[in-house]
């Protein structure tokens, strides 16, 4: 099986958390956004990035999964998700 990666994008105080404004995540198959949430925090060790992904919204692609168990939502080799913080203002 070929490795292919996933796209995670982060918007906002998520970018300043995490000090980039993507990560690419290699994979071998499907994973869980869970996984995805351990992997980026993994790579990114001693800020604040937990916090500030336990308030974002999640799309993964444009479909938005935030109310789902993210041990249940799958993530595909070449799928993209982004975290989107809160934003002040209107």
């Amino acid at each position: 099986m070929s490795t292919s990666h996933v796209t995670v994008r982060y918007w906002a105080a998520a970018r300043s958390a995490a000090g980039t404004d993507h990560d690419d995540l290699p994979v071998e198959g499907p994973v869980t956004l869970a996984d995805v949430v351990r992997r980026v925090v993994a790579a990114h060790p001693g800020g604040r990035l937990p916090g500030v992904l336990e308030v974002c919204s999640v799309l993964v692609g444009d479909r938005p999964v935030s109310t789902e168990d993210p041990a249940e939502v799958v993530i595909r080799p070449g799928d993209e998700v982004q975290f989107l913080p809160p934003f002040a203002g209107g």
